[in-house]
């Protein structure tokens, strides 16, 4: 079987091979053992669950091992957002929330996040001693127990709660909700089978927005396809904006914690440019002040916009625990990755796709201008950049290989532009003098391969990739694209 091992996103599994109930409760005690060491364990733990297969039933499996050791759990009793744990981890003062998810990864997989005190995602240092401690409970022979259900439930350690009210409360009364009540905008919202829809219709609404929701039914497989907010997924809802003369249309993944976006001429937005126009909007038009941190697989925009403004940017390894980290450490206004995930400061200190949808409305109302227009202005003023990503698949036997070339012996392919420098610090990223980079790493969720190269244009950003394939040998792997 399969063991525990945490990746940049939490711990993921495919159902029925590591995603077991057995797995899950190993989990749990050891979450159990950590709070009793650390002398929390007299504040309960809050557990959530999306609409993949078996996750109601996982976080109740959590809620009884948590029970056994005289834990109380407080279990959101419907389907809900990611955001929505790590929210209330963070108003509740808890010292631990989980969450039953394999956010975007396809639906044989199923997870689970761990947040901590703050609503922060575990760092590397917790999630490794929660490793280690499974091992030596495996070690010791110790198995997990449970209370039965409805027994932890009548000695009150399990209480079924629901709290979403208190997390759509929050929101509106973080944004100009005035401001888009007279706007008079209409959008459209594509949860993708998943778990958004509540809230940000919600919000909308009461916002006095005009709003249609496509794919908000429940379905364990999302509609075959993955429940990523990405250019292929949502050629959909494009065509929809456009058929319909909506202002905006967003689309959330699986968990709702990422977002993807697509302009009232129909046209995809990248992570990249979302994470662009809200620090562009909160810098200039709300006058807000405060670096800006991104992974180091995130466009440089983010540089030329910060210097612009007399702020920093700051790079990370990927990985959103690193992204909260550093934005706690610098007072960031704003930190995301090209995947999807953004925070801004003030609200959760973590991914939040349905408070990043309510901004972005909100920038076209305080605005009153289109999106397109807005996108247009940056990059008129800073520029014009193009980011291009490639995922290769390989054969688990084929990892060391590829760690020996890029981390170990450190080999780079002959390169057609002039190098800066180069960086190790998560995989291999070459900077170039031309202000364009080349990044080649593992994926810490899927057996991938990905390098991202951001140019001046497609073609340059082509070349390097492909120059780079080449030299790894990844011409004959599968393409994940």
């Amino acid at each position: 079987m399969s063991e525990v091992k945490f990746g940049t996103g939490g711990w993921r599994a495919v159902i029925g091979d590591g995603f077991t109930r057995e797995n899950i409760m190993k989990l749990a005690r050891a979450v159990a053992d950590k709070m009793k060491e650390e002398g929390v364990a007299d504040r309960p733990v809050v557990l959530g669950y999306d609409r993949r297969f078996l996750s109601k039933e996982a976080m109740q499996w959590c809620g009884t091992v948590l029970a056994s050791e005289g834990i109380k759990a407080l279990l959101i009793n419907k389907a809900c957002p990611t955001p929505l744990v790590m929210f209330y981890v963070l108003h509740h003062d808890l010292p631990y929330g989980m969450m039953i998810t394999a956010s975007h990864n396809p639906a044989i997989y199923n997870g689970i996040k761990v947040f901590t005190a703050g609503g922060r995602d575990a760092d590397e240092e917790t999630t490794r001693e929660l490793e280690r401690r499974i091992k030596e409970n495996d070690e010791a022979g110790i198995v997990p127990a449970a209370m039965e259900y409805e027994d932890a439930r009548g000695e009150g350690l399990i209480e079924e709660i629901l709290p979403i009210n208190e997390y759509i409360d929050s929101i509106l009364s973080e944004i100009n909700v005035d401001a888009i009540r007279n706007a008079g905008l209409s959008v459209v919202i594509d949860p993708m089978y998943g778990v958004s829809e509540t809230a940000i219709k919600t919000i909308l609404i009461t916002a006095r927005c005009e709003v249609e929701t496509i794919h908000g039914q429940h379905d364990t497989l999302f509609g075959g396809k993955l429940p990523a907010p990405n250019e292929n997924a949502m050629r959909y809802i494009a065509q929809y904006v456009t058929d319909y003369h909506h202002d905006i249309g967003i689309a959330t993944d699986g968990d709702a914690d990422r977002i993807g976006v697509v302009d009232d001429q129909g046209r995809y937005l990248s992570p990249n440019d979302i994470m662009m126009l809200l620090y562009y909007y909160l810098v200039k038009y709300k006058g807000k002040h405060g670096p800006v941190v991104r992974n180091l697989c995130t466009t440089h925009m983010l540089d030329r916009i910060a210097a612009d403004y007399g702020e920093k940017c700051y790079e990370v390894p990927v990985g959103f625990k690193w992204v909260s980290s550093k934005m706690t450490e610098t007072d960031a206004l704003l930190g995301g990755e090209s995947s999807g995930g953004m925070s801004v400061r003030g609200h959760v200190h973590g991914k939040d796709g349905i408070y990043a949808a309510a901004l972005l409305v909100e920038m076209l109302a305080v605005t009153g201008r289109k999106i397109s227009q807005i996108y247009e202005e940056i990059l008129n003023e800073y520029g014009r950049i193009v980011m291009v990503e490639h995922n290769y698949r390989f054969r688990a036997a084929m990892k060391p290989e590829y760690t020996k070339i890029i981390m170990e012996d450190r080999k780079v392919p002959e390169l057609p532009f002039e190098i800066d420098h180069i960086s190790y610090m998560d995989g291999c990223k070459v900077y170039f003098a031309n202000g364009g980079w080349v990044s080649v790493r593992f994926s810490g969720t899927e057996p991938l391969l990905r390098i991202f190269c951001e140019m001046p244009d497609k073609e340059s950003a082509e070349k390097v990739c492909s120059i780079y394939s080449s030299f790894l040998g990844l011409d004959s792997a599968q393409s994940a694209e």
